[in-house]
C-alpha cells in the first residue's frame, strides 16, 4: 500500500468567517411562524419577517424556469418597480411565505391569489403591496387558500411579530414542507463603523428545500437578512456572486425549481459604513454573505429527500476557478456517484466519468462568479478541461486515480468502505493543469428518496 500522504488528498482550506447553526435575527427586523392551515398534517406554514420602519434594501436571485411560479413573478416586479431599475433590486417591508403550495402553473387566478396576499400584508403594515416580497413552497398546481392566509395574516401582523431570535427561529420552521430539519446560520463579523472604528454585523439566514434541487442562480427558499449598510445593487451584486460559489454548486437530484428565491434584506441598524463606498465594509459583508450562504447549502445537502450523508466534492488544480467548480457540481450531481456513495463503494471511475463530461456553467452564472460578459459567454457550456495523464481522484481520504503514476492505484475497497461510513463524505480531485479550485455539495441517491418522492402527492 502507497504511504499515507500519497493516500490523502486533504479537504481545502476556507477563509470564511465561523458560523453559528441558529437564527439570531439582526437589528432592524422582527418575524414569526404561524400555522394557516395550508398544509393538510397541521404543521406551521406560515411565515412572515419585515424591517422595523420604513422599506429597507433589498435583492434577490431567482429560479430561470420558464414555469416560474406567481410568488417568483411577483417579487420581481415587484423589486424593479421600487429599485427603478430592469435588476431584482429594490425596496421591502416585508417577505411573506407560505409552506404547502407553491402556486406554480396556476395561471391567472394564482396570480391574483398571490396579488391578494401581498394586498392583506401591506394593510396589515402600513404599507403598498410593492414593498412585500413573496416565497411560496409546496405542490405545483395547487392554489393558496387566500382566506385561511388573509386571516393568519389578521392575526400576527403587526402584533405577532417580535424581534425576537425565538421569531425568525419560528420562520424558519414554517418554511419546511419535506426538509426533516429546520435550517438557519448566522455569522457576526466587524465592520468598520459609519462614525469610524469598527462595529459588529451581523448576516443571518433562513432556509428550506431537500427536494427538487439544482439551482441555477438561486436556490431553493431563502431569506438572508442583515444589519449591515447596503444598496439594493451593492446587495444584488454581493447576493449574485456568493450563489454562483454556494448555491448554484449544490443539487439533490437534477431538478430546478419552479420557486427557487433567495432574497438579502439589510437595515442598516448596525451603523457600519456602507459597502456601498467602504471597500472594507464590503469585504466584510460580502464574507460574511458568502459563509452564511456555504452553510446553508450544505445544510440542504445534507437532508436532501433521503439522504444518508453529505457530499462535499473539492477540486484543486484546474486550469482556473470555472472548470474547477463545473467539475465540482458535475461529480455530485451524477446519479451514478451518488448511489455509488449510498453503497459505500468507492467507485472512482463513475467520479473519472463524471469529470470528463463536465462542462462550464451558463453565462448567467458565470458573469456573476466575476467574469466579464464577453468572457462569460465564450465559457458558457464550453467542456472543462481534465487531462487523465495528471489527474488524481481520492475517495474520503484514499488516493483511487493517479494519472502520473499510471491510473489506478489499486485502492483498499473494504478500508473505502469504513472510511465512507460517515456524516459527510469527501470525494477530492486534483488535475494537475493549474491553480483553479472549487466545490460543489450533494447527497446519496437513495431508496428512501424514490419511496418519498413516488407518493409525493398520494
Amino acid at each position: 500500500m502507497p504511504p499515507a500522504t500519497d493516500r490523502l488528498l486533504a479537504s481545502l482550506p476556507t477563509d470564511l468567517p465561523a458560523v453559528e447553526r441558529a437564527a439570531r435575527i439582526p437589528a432592524g427586523f422582527v418575524a414569526a411562524g404561524a400555522t394557516a392551515g395550508i398544509k393538510a398534517s397541521g404543521n406551521p406554514d406560515f411565515a412572515l419577517v419585515a424591517a422595523i420602519g420604513d422599506p429597507v434594501p433589498a435583492a434577490a436571485v431567482f429560479t430561470p424556469n420558464r414555469f416560474a411560479a406567481a410568488p417568483v413573478r411577483l417579487s420581481r416586479a415587484n423589486l424593479q418597480a421600487t429599485g427603478g431599475s430592469a435588476h431584482a433590486a429594490g425596496y421591502a417591508k416585508a417577505v411573506i411565505a407560505t409552506s404547502g403550495s407553491a402556486n406554480a402553473a396556476t395561471g391567472p387566478a394564482g396570480d391574483a391569489d398571490q396579488a391578494a396576499i401581498g394586498e392583506a400584508i401591506a394593510a396589515a403594515l402600513g404599507t403598498t403591496p410593492q414593498h412585500v416580497l413573496h416565497l411560496s413552497t409546496g405542490v405545483i398546481g395547487t392554489r393558496l387558500p387566500v382566506d385561511k392566509v388573509s386571516a393568519t395574516i389578521a392575526r400576527v401582523a403587526p402584533g405577532g411579530l417580535t424581534a425576537t431570535d425565538a421569531g425568525l427561529d419560528a420562520a424558519s420552521v414554517s418554511l419546511c414542507t419535506t426538509d426533516s430539519v429546520k435550517k438557519s446560520a448566522t455569522v457576526t463579523v466587524q465592520s468598520p463603523g459609519a462614525g469610524g472604528g469598527m462595529v459588529a454585523i451581523t448576516v443571518t439566514g433562513i432556509c428550506k428545500g431537500v427536494g427538487m434541487i439544482h439551482p441555477r442562480m438561486a436556490t431553493m427558499l431563502s431569506i438572508v437578512l442583515t444589519d449591515a449598510t447596503a444598496s439594493p445593487d451593492t446587495l444584488r451584486d454581493l447576493l449574485r456572486g456568493t450563489a454562483a460559489v454556494t448555491w448554484d454548486q449544490l443539487s439533490v437530484d437534477g431538478d430546478t425549481s419552479t420557486n427557487d428565491t433567495v432574497f438579502v434584506l439589510a437595515s442598516g441598524a448596525a451603523g457600519a459604513a456602507s459597502a456601498d463606498t467602504d471597500p472594507a465594509a464590503r469585504d466584510a459583508l460580502a464574507t460574511a454573505i458568502t459563509a452564511v450562504a456555504r452553510d446553508l447549502a450544505r445544510q440542504q445537502a445534507r437532508d436532501g429527500e433521503g439522504a444518508t450523508a453529505l457530499i462535499t466534492c473539492q477540486v484543486s488544480g484546474a486550469a482556473d476557478d470555472v472548470d474547477a467548480r463545473a467539475i465540482a457540481r458535475a461529480v455530485i450531481a451524477s446519479s451514478l456517484v451518488k448511489a455509488a456513495v449510498h453503497g459505500k463503494d468507492a467507485n472512482w471511475g463513475r467520479i473519472a466519468g463524471a469529470a470528463g463530461n463536465a462542462v462550464a456553467a451558463e453565462a448567467a452564472v458565470l458573469e456573476a462568479a466575476g467574469l466579464t460578459p464577453t468572457e462569460a459567454q465564450a465559457r458558457a457550456a464550453q467542456p472543462a478541461r481534465v487531462d487523465p495523464a495528471t489527474l488524481r481522484i481520492a475517495i474520503a481520504g484514499l488516493v483511487a486515480y493517479d494519472g502520473a503514476k499510471g491510473g489506478p492505484t489499486g485502492i483498499d475497497k473494504a478500508a473505502a468502505r469504513i472510511a465512507m461510513d460517515a456524516e459527510e463524505v469527501l470525494i477530492r480531485l486534483d488535475l494537475g493543469l493549474g491553480t483553479g479550485s472549487g466545490e460543489a455539495f450533494g447527497c446519496p441517491l437513495t431508496e428512501g428518496y424514490v419511496k418519498e418522492n413516488s407518493e409525493y402527492t398520494s
